[in-house]
Formats: C-alpha cells, structure tokens, sequence
C-alpha cells in the first residue's frame, strides 16, 4: 500500500490522531466527550504515544494517557472494521494493568482503566454513536465495579438518543474531514483540532518523525511477509517428504530450524526429487 503525503493525514491516520492527542488539552477533552465524566488534566505517556516499541513487533500509535485521579486511558482511532476489537480491549487493559501493578502490591491499588475506541465504522451494527461496555453479573444484571470500560464511537452513528451535541460534532468531524470539501461547523472545539492539525503538517520534524515510522512499518511488514514464507517452506518441506519417508526427529528439527531462505528454497526443490533421505541429507 502507497504511502499517505503526510500533508494529505487526517484525524482518521493514525499518525495523525496520536500527534493532536499529544496535546493534553485535546486529549483531555476526547477523553471527556467520549466517557461522559469531567476530566482536570491528563499527562501524556510520551513514551508509549507515536513510538517503535519492539516488544510490541512495530510501531504503537495509541495514545496512553492518565489523569489526576490515577486513572488510565488508552485511546485508538480505528478505520477499518475489526472483528476483535473487543479482544483487543481486554488485551489493552491487560497491559495497563500489568504496568501500573507494582510486584507485591494490593490489587486494591490497580486503577481503573478505560479502552476507548473511535471507529470510521459501526463497530457493533446497532447504528448508535457510542458503545459502553463493562462487566456484569449475568445472574443480577447489577455492573460489577472492576474499574473496566470500553467504550467504541462510532462516527456513523444513526441514533442520537442522549449524545451530547458536541460529540456529535467530533464525530462528524471524523466522518467528514477529508471527504468533504471543507468542515463547516462553528463548533470550537472541532476548528481547534483542525487549527492542531494544520500547525503540525507545518512542523518539518513531524514530518520527518511520519516519514520514519512509515519505514520502520514497512520493515516490519516486509520482515512478517518473509518469515510467513520461511514457515510455508518448511512446511511444504516436511510435507512433501512425509509423503514419501518417515522423517526422522533430528532431521525434522533441522528443517524447522533453518532460516535461510535460499537453502529453503533449495531444499524443497530436493525433496520433490530425492528418491531416498540418504539422498536428501547427502545434498541438503
């Protein structure tokens, strides 16, 4: 897939949706218009917003946040329809939990935390702009008080039944920009991300910040698609054998092991000719 010109992102790109939420002033309002709850300050987790972390595999461009009540907040913009994305929230809250825990302290002390997703789909198919989710007693239908949310917008919401009028704005705003011809709202809020977003496409080092994390990105798609084709190899290696001899443990274990595609390549080849594994082993 070609790369977006970085003057071209909008709310919707990733990229983007991380540099605005930079802004603890901006965060701090999404994090109010989508939970419903006042909000005092956020802090930004600088070292987990618009950063390659290798442990994840990639670049991570979800926005950690936490607020003065020690509240937790990871929120990621979403643009095309996911079938798990409620698992991708317990595995979010997961992780927050596994960083804020200190070894050998309370579960009392976790804080609550709170997956928020803004979705360019309908993540649920109901036509409501937000989804709440948490846990409940299934016998009682009381909520059980985990300090768990999930909340999924959805900026092609049908149902404005208790949508405040300004997430209503924001979520047009995701829906609109860069498909219509100009945002024409009044709404402050929504002219001040906008004014964000054209000082950022400004900012040389932003650009060249987009410009680095599209490489390591396509490294890392580029690596996934060449170690997917080392373990077809190694697949058909073993099947192709398999339906000839009865591979012994040590030499099956040679083949999985080898990472060179080459000699993959050059083993497969062999094993649809080798007419004994003496052959085989003797060329490989």
């Amino acid at each position: 897939m070609e790369t977006r010109k970085f003057k071209d992102l909008t709310i919707r790109d990733a990229f983007m949706f991380a540099a605005v939420m930079s802004d603890p002033e901006i965060c701090r309002r999404v994090l109010e218009l989508a939970l419903g709850i006042p909000i005092s300050e956020v802090h930004i987790q600088t070292e987990k917003t618009m950063a390659y972390h290798s442990e994840y595999h990639g670049v991570r461009l979800d926005v950690y946040a936490d607020d003065a009540e020690k509240r937790r907040f990871n929120v990621e913009m979403q643009v095309t329809l996911q079938k798990f994305l409620p698992k991708r929230s317990r595995y979010y809250h997961d992780q927050i939990d596994m960083d804020a825990l200190l070894a050998g302290d309370s579960y009392e002390n976790l804080p609550d935390t709170y997956v928020i997703f803004i979705c360019d789909f309908d993540p649920f198919g109901d036509g409501l702009y937000r989804y709440s989710t948490g846990m409940v007693c299934e016998e009682t239908g009381k909520s059980v008080s985990d300090g768990v949310r999930t909340v999924y917008l959805n900026a092609h919401g049908r149902n404005r039944d208790g949508i405040p009028e300004e997430l209503l704005q924001f979520l047009n705003y995701v829906k609109n920009t860069g498909r219509a011809e100009e945002i024409s709202t009044t709404d402050p809020f929504v002219r001040h991300l906008q004014d964000s977003i054209d000082k950022i496409k400004q900012n040389r080092g932003m650009e060249e910040r987009y410009m680095l994390l599209e490489e390591m990105m396509r490294n890392e798609k580029q690596k996934g698609i060449q170690e997917g084709s080392q373990k077809m190899l190694v697949q058909c290696i073993i099947e192709s054998l398999e339906s000839k001899f009865a591979i012994p443990v040590e030499l099956r274990e040679n083949i999985i092991s080898e990472t060179e595609s080459d000699k993959l390549n050059a083993w497969f080849q062999l094993s649809l000719k080798a007419s004994s594994l003496k052959e085989f082993e003797q060329n490989m």
